[in-house]
């Protein structure tokens, strides 16, 4: 009898599985980029007032509640994708939201902390990674049946 590991485990199919991991992280995040960019073009044109402060980012707090919904949901969409590419619920999901915040992170934090209040920040960061896994986490599981 001979000892058979699951196929995504396997050491010849180690490569292959880190690469799908890895580009379901970036698709992942290139989907969050594309979403938030298509909210935020239909957040301008339904929102005279927010488009004119948007520059100067002198956002009112409905504002700022919108833009974190914008980027929740491109979150969730996000992390789902990466899941879907990645083929696995969490470990694309979890990459994809991490990708995304080394360069928000430093961003907010050294860049415009100041313009916005710590729970924005707080909020905005965190909603990154945990809903990116929510996204993730919502993907079924394929079954493969051995021919």
């Amino acid at each position: 009898m001979q000892f058979r590991a699951r196929r995504g485990f396997a050491p010849e199919n180690l490569g292959v599985g880190m690469v799908r991991i890895l580009g379901g992280a970036l698709a992942g995040a290139v989907t969050w980029f594309v979403v938030v960019s298509i909210l935020d073009l239909g957040l301008r044109y339904a929102w005279p007032d927010y488009h004119a402060v948007e520059k100067d980012m002198l956002f009112t707090v409905p504002m700022m509640i919108a833009r974190l919904t914008e980027s929740g949901i491109s979150s969730i969409i996000g992390g789902y994708v990466a899941a879907l590419i990645g083929r696995n619920k969490y470990q694309s999901s979890l990459i994809s939201g991490v990708i995304l915040l080394i360069p928000f992170g430093y961003f907010h934090l050294f860049v415009i902390f100041a313009k916005f209040p710590p729970w924005y920040h707080a909020t905005f960061l965190i909603s990154l990674v945990v809903l990116s896994m929510l996204g993730g986490s919502l993907m079924k599981r394929r079954r493969v049946f051995a021919s």
